[in-house]
C-alpha cells in the first residue's frame, strides 16, 4: 500500500461515523481551515529555517490538511482527494504549453505573461460555467468581469496587497520605472504626516494603509517579497533586543532602569556585539 493511500485510509477511519474520532468528527470546513493556514505558515518557517527534517513533518502536516478538507467533500457527494489530483494535474499541463503542449507550443517556449494569460482564461470559463449552472434561476445582476477576480479576501493582507498590484501591473497600470513608485512610498508618506498633525485616528489608518500599499508595490519593482523582507526584519529586531535584555541583566538591571538615550546606546552597541 502506498503512503497516500494509507494516509487516506486513515482520514477515512477518522472521520467513521461509528468509530471515528469525536473531534474530527465534529470539524467543517470552515473549522478546520485555520489549521490549514496555520500549517502553511509552519511550512515556510521551516524552510527560512533551513530545517530539513522540520520541512518534511510540515509538509506531512499540510497534506493531511488537504486529505481531511477532500474526505469532508468525499462525504458531502462534492469531490474526492483523486479529483483533487486530477484537477491540479491538468491544471500544471495546462499552464506549461512550452512543456506539455504540441509540438509547436514547446519550440516556441515559454512566452512572457502566458501564465497570467491563461490563468485569466481559465477564470472566465469558470465564470461561464457558473452562468450556465445558474440559467433560469433569479439571481442578481453579475458584477463587470474584472482582473482582480479570483485573488481571496482572506490572504494576509500583506500577500493580497501584492497580488492585487500583480494584477493591476498586468493590465498595463503599474508604474513605468521604480521612480514613480518610489515618489508615491513619499507621497503617501507626507499624507500621513498631516494626518497625524490633525489626530484623526480614521484618516490615520486610512493614510498608513495606503503608506503600506505603496511599500508592497515597492518590494514588488524591487522583484523582493515583502512578506520575507518583513520576516527577516522582525527576526533582526528580536535578536538585537534579545542582546540588549541579556547585556542589562548581565549587571542586575532591567530596560525599564534606563532612559531613552541609554535605550538607544544598548542597541546600537548590541547591533555592533552582532555584527562581530
Amino acid at each position: 500500500m502506498s503512503s497516500i493511500q494509507n494516509l487516506l485510509e486513515i482520514m477515512a477511519s477518522l472521520r467513521d461515523p461509528q468509530a471515528g474520532c469525536p473531534w474530527d468528527l465534529e470539524q467543517d470546513f470552515a473549522s478546520i481551515a485555520p489549521y490549514t493556514v496555520e500549517e502553511a505558515y509552519e511550512v515556510a518557517d521551516a524552510i527560512a529555517r533551513e530545517d530539513m527534517p522540520g520541512l518534511r513533518d510540515e509538509l506531512g502536516d499540510l497534506l493531511f490538511q488537504v486529505v481531511f478538507h477532500a474526505q469532508m467533500a468525499s462525504e458531502a457527494g462534492e469531490f474526492d482527494f483523486d479529483d483533487v489530483g486530477e484537477s491540479i494535474c491538468s491544471k500544471m499541463i495546462r499552464r506549461h504549453p512550452h512543456v506539455f503542449g504540441n509540438e509547436e507550443e514547446r519550440a516556441r517556449g515559454a512566452v512572457s505573461g502566458s501564465w497570467e494569460r491563461i490563468k485569466a482564461s481559465e477564470r472566465q470559463a469558470a465564470k461561464e460555467t457558473k452562468a450556465g449552472s445558474l440559467r433560469g434561476r433569479i439571481i442578481p445582476t453579475a458584477p463587470t468581469p474584472s482582473a482582480l477576480d479570483g485573488i481571496a479576501n482572506s490572504l494576509p493582507a500583506l500577500k493580497r496587497a501584492q497580488k492585487l498590484g500583480k494584477r493591476a501591473a498586468g493590465t498595463g497600470f503599474d508604474w513605468p520605472d521604480i521612480k514613480g513608485v518610489r515618489d508615491k512610498v513619499d507621497e503617501e508618506l507626507t499624507e500621513l504626516d498631516e494626518t497625524l498633525r490633525e489626530q484623526d485616528v480614521g484618516k490615520m489608518t486610512e493614510e498608513l494603509g495606503d503608506l503600506l500599499f505603496a511599500v508592497v508595490n515597492l518590494a514588488r519593482h524591487l522583484k523582493i517579497d515583502p512578506e520575507q523582507a518583513l520576516v527577516s526584519a522582525n527576526r533582526k529586531f528580536e535578536r538585537r533586543f534579545r542582546q540588549m535584555e541579556s547585556d542589562v541583566a548581565d549587571s542586575d538591571a532591567s530596560l525599564a532602569d534606563f532612559d531613552i538615550d541609554a535605550l538607544e546606546a544598548r542597541w546600537q552597541a548590541a547591533k555592533e556585539k552582532l555584527s562581530e
